[in-house]
């Protein structure tokens, strides 16, 4: 099918670990009678779904790269997403309407997960990001330019700036995948983290918070030692020492929560800037001065004496 797409082309397979015959029948595949233009990455772990798909393009030397999980993904759409990359976009999603049926409760966290995702970064990663995607050089040269390109490749893309455009289809995926909760929040949190300061900035607004009610707390306390009379011995002293300690470990977790989110921010921080196209006139007028030497003309003839000799 590849060959009829494109007149150049190569074909990166990543195998996650796999516990199967799979690397055999893989390494069946590069025989002389074999698939031309084929590269097999064995890895020694299992890793999770992003690391996987950035492992294939790292590798990959094409113009554009295509990221397709062949159990989940049609291939048949492929061609829809390559006109659409030749026509100039930089970054073509592809989401399938239908989806593999998990449980009840995976349902639950995957939907909590969406909205809190929204409420941070401002779009929807499943729908607006999804795993089915194509990505020109250019856009893979900006990912390899972050500290941690395997944890920016998913939302990168999304984010980056570039021309972009969200296709939808349905096909029924191949097999059914029961995905496990744990690893899936695991997942989620590494996204949450590496992809926005929400989390942590809303550790320190509650830091503050904390600091500042017990602050209150404290001036209301001295306001009733002041105007009651009836008070009950020691609630005073025992009150002012309780929110003194607790004003101080709210400043402390502040700090440190601030501290924290500036450390991974220089982690996580892509580059200052990045010229994603360049365009230069076809005329240049500097360029029309090169190699050229102005001379003055003479203002004054200069008087040549007659030679004696002939």
């Amino acid at each position: 099918m590849l060959n009829y797409l494109v007149s150049d082309y190569e074909i990166i397979i990543v195998d996650n670990a796999s516990d199967d015959n799979s690397l055999f029948c893989l390494k069946a595949l590069m025989g002389e009678d074999g698939l031309p233009n084929l590269q097999v990455y064995a890895l020694t772990k299992e890793v999770d779904a992003d690391t996987v798909a950035w492992v294939g393009v790292e590798n990959a030397l094409g113009d554009f790269v295509a990221i397709i999980d062949p159990l989940n993904d049609d291939i048949g759409f492929l061609p829809t997403m390559l006109d659409k990359a030749l026509s100039g976009v930089d970054v073509i999603f592809a989401n399938n309407e239908q989806k593999s049926a998990q449980g009840v409760i995976y349902q639950v966290a995957f939907l909590i997960f969406n909205i809190l995702y929204k409420c941070f970064n401002g779009f929807d990663l499943t729908k607006e990001a999804p795993q089915y995607r194509i990505l020109s050089k250019r856009v893979i040269n900006f990912i390899l330019q972050h500290q941690q390109p395997a944890a920016t490749y998913r939302h990168i893309p999304a984010t980056g700036g570039f021309a972009k455009v969200n296709l939808s289809y349905s096909s029924a995926p191949k097999v059914f995948q029961n995905k496990r909760l744990g690893d899936s929040i695991n997942r989620g949190m590494r996204l949450l983290v590496s992809t926005t300061h929400g989390p942590m900035r809303l550790v320190t607004s509650l830091s503050l918070f904390g600091a500042v009610a017990n602050l209150v707390y404290s001036i209301y306390v001295v306001a009733v030692a002041f105007l009651k009379v009836d008070v009950a011995a020691g609630w005073v002293s025992l009150s002012l020492q309780q929110s003194g300690m607790f004003f101080l470990v709210s400043l402390v977790l502040m700090v440190l929560g601030e501290y924290i989110l500036n450390m991974v921010s220089l982690q996580n921080e892509g580059p200052a800037y990045h010229v994603g196209q360049e365009f230069t006139s076809t005329r240049i007028l500097r360029q029309e001065k090169l190699n050229i030497e102005e001379v003055r003309p003479l203002t004054h003839k200069a008087e040549v004496s007659p030679s004696p000799y002939i």
